[in-house]
């Protein structure tokens, strides 16, 4: 028995198969239900006592050869097809791809940069704030009709803490904490309690500016508009148009001439070939004096945009909904943007 065992053996190490059907056939031969292995097993309770620990080694050499054999057999296969001998067991099994930026961070980063260009430094605040910074500061007291202008997110527990419609409130607390000269935008997320739509959101994202000097005038503001969107859009034809914000006066809209050469021209500026970008106004001398800054000194002036609507602009998007789901398909568009 120990010779017939000593026989496959021999088979198995000789043995050499060039494709993947002769290498399992081989396999099944040895170790399938019905092969070699299984028989020769089955035998050994009929060896004699004094032969059955030499037969067990000899069993136990030869399905551990079969195994080994197969083996080999297999990953020869693999290399003569392409494949790498050598697998690295840290690299993932799928390709790496490179990330790209978010288009409204894009944008965001845009308008940073032509502003800091002309000195303006960046500030930031808190996105939890406090009624004083967010209305009372800034020229909108308890009971103001035009705090209804913001539909806001109130914190339950604490009525005098809310979400920030705007990051005006970032402006009151730069201008706390520092003196004229002032020259800051203020980037950031914003909340207002409105109704979801291709159109609105609940969350969106401003960038206000802020300059605060001697003799600063509405000419000062019109030129830096003028840089600014000449900047982002190319050469532009700007005008402003009279409106109402509590935190300054005189007020303004500001809107670029869009054009009408196509159709979609046509229907994103409702025919008029204008389209309203942002709003902007000298500073409210009450909003100074609340923070602290002397109004008979000093002047100057604010604006602030939706960095969304920007985009959608920018980039052609009918909806601004697109800008919070993460959709794959949409975010790999803007791959290579810088």
């Amino acid at each position: 028995m120990i010779e017939e065992v000593k026989k496959h053996l021999k088979e198995v190490e000789s043995f050499s198969g060039n494709d993947i059907e002769a290498i399992e056939n081989f396999r099944l031969s040895y170790a399938g239900k019905k092969g070699i292995l299984n028989e020769l097993f089955a035998a050994f309770r009929a060896v004699p006592n004094e032969e059955k620990k030499a037969f067990g080694q000899a069993l136990n050499t030869l399905k551990t050869a079969v195994n080994e054999k197969v083996i080999l057999l297999q990953s020869q296969l693999k290399v003569s097809k392409g494949e790498p001998k050598i697998q690295d067991p840290t690299r993932s099994h799928f390709p790496v791809e490179m990330g790209n930026r978010h288009p409204l961070s894009i944008v965001k980063n845009r308008i940073i940069d032509i502003f800091s260009q002309i000195g303006f430094t960046i500030s930031e605040g808190p996105e939890i704030e406090d009624d004083w910074h967010n209305f009372t500061a800034l020229n909108l007291p308890e009971h103001h009709p035009a705090r209804d202008m913001q539909d806001t997110f109130f914190i339950q527990t604490d009525p005098d803490i809310l979400l920030r419609t705007h990051t005006s409130s970032v402006q009151v607390r730069y201008m706390e904490k520092n003196q004229p000269p002032i020259r800051t935008i203020s980037p950031g997320r914003v909340f207002r309690n409105e109704a979801i739509s291709a159109r609105s959101h609940c969350i969106f994202h401003q960038i206000e500016g802020l300059y605060i000097a001697k003799d600063v005038s509405f000419v000062d503001l019109k030129q830096t508009l003028k840089y600014f969107t000449n900047a982002l859009f190319g050469n532009s034809k700007i005008r402003l148009r009279p409106s109402y914000f509590p935190f300054t006066e005189p007020s303004a809209e500001v809107d670029i001439y869009w054009g009408l050469e196509t159709e979609t021209d046509y229907r994103i500026t409702k025919g008029t070939g204008w389209l309203e970008i942002m709003g902007c106004g000298m500073v409210d001398p009450n909003v100074l004096q609340n923070c602290g800054i002397d109004p008979e000194i000093y002047s100057g002036f604010a604006f602030g945009m939706g960095i969304e609507r920007i985009a959608m602009l920018l980039y052609q998007i009918s909806d601004i909904r697109l800008f919070f789901e993460n959709d794959v398909r949409f975010l790999k568009q803007f791959k290579g943007t810088l």
